[in-house]
């Protein structure tokens, strides 16, 4: 695919990070800072315009999530209505929330799509928009369906110091995250790279449980580790639960994690300012 300019849409935790790592002074970040709010009344047929222009040639990067309060993604809709010319890819940000709950069982892209929170059914329907649009303008699209973030300000550090519990080992279900750095590597290699357009499911393949990962936390950064309640006790009777298969994410779009491991990824985390 070349090297054409990439355009972030959405440039903040995720975005901008990928920004900084390509370090491109032709790509574009745009967001609420740079005068482009998705949140407004007005859409491009009544004079909403993209605040910069955008190259001939270009792909393009989504990562920010459906409002709250909505049946479908009116952001996305309102994004794309503005992009005059379109990209030449589409690589959308989504969510592995769009499997819904199967008990534990493993999960790929081919996998029955089951979601039942509201906010995984924005992202499902805002996968159908992008597509349903792109395949009506040429341009390629992949779908990057993402776990837990973790990474610099998201190791939950907060709130194993506030003493919050967690659920006890015996009840917790099977973890499914990424380290930010990792996923940056898959925007990069879903914009830049050779891999097919797709969907692909991301994940740093360490799938212990949310309970484990906290207490890991809390050993590394030598914090009491946190109390631990059933189940039932925390009122999450109904959780989701899934192990996400990102096979693919290796073999297909080439990404090999650098934190396959989430001990390393929280021991190089805490050795940041921002852990």
């Amino acid at each position: 695919m070349g090297h054409s300019p990439i355009v972030v849409i959405g440039a903040g935790y995720v975005g901008k990070r990928v920004l900084q790592r390509l370090d491109d002074a032709a790509n574009i970040g745009l967001g609420r800072s740079t005068s482009l709010d998705l949140d407004s009344d007005s859409d491009s047929e009544n004079g909403q315009t993209m605040p910069v222009a955008l190259p001939d040639t270009y792909c393009l990067l989504y990562t920010v999530p459906p409002a709250p309060n909505e049946n479908s993604d009116v952001r996305l809709q309102k994004l794309i209505n503005m992009l005059q010319p379109p990209p030449q890819r589409f690589v959308y940000i989504s969510t592995t929330g769009v499997y819904g709950d199967h008990r534990g069982a493993t999960v790929n892209e081919q996998s029955a799509l089951l979601a039942s929170r509201d906010r995984s059914k924005r992202r499902l329907s805002a996968e159908s928009i992008v597509r349903s649009w792109a395949q009506e303008r040429d341009v390629e699209v992949t779908v990057l369906r993402v776990p837990a973030i973790y990474g610099p300000a998201r190791l939950g550090v907060e709130r194993i110091r506030n003493r919050e519990p967690q659920i006890r080992e015996s009840d917790a279900h099977p973890g499914n995250r990424i380290h930010v750095d990792d996923l940056v590597s898959c925007c990069i290699a879903a914009l830049r790279g050779n891999a097919p357009a797709g969907i692909y499911n991301v994940g740093d393949g360490d799938h212990r449980s949310p309970t484990a990962f906290a207490k890991e936390v809390a050993l590394q950064a030598g914090l009491e580790m946190p109390p631990e309640i059933s189940r039932k006790e925390a009122g999450k009777l109904a959780a989701e639960s899934r192990v996400v298969d990102a096979t693919r994410m290796r073999d297909v779009l080439g990404v090999t994690p650098k934190y396959p491991n989430a001990a390393d990824g929280i021991r190089a985390t805490l050795k940041t300012r921002d852990s």
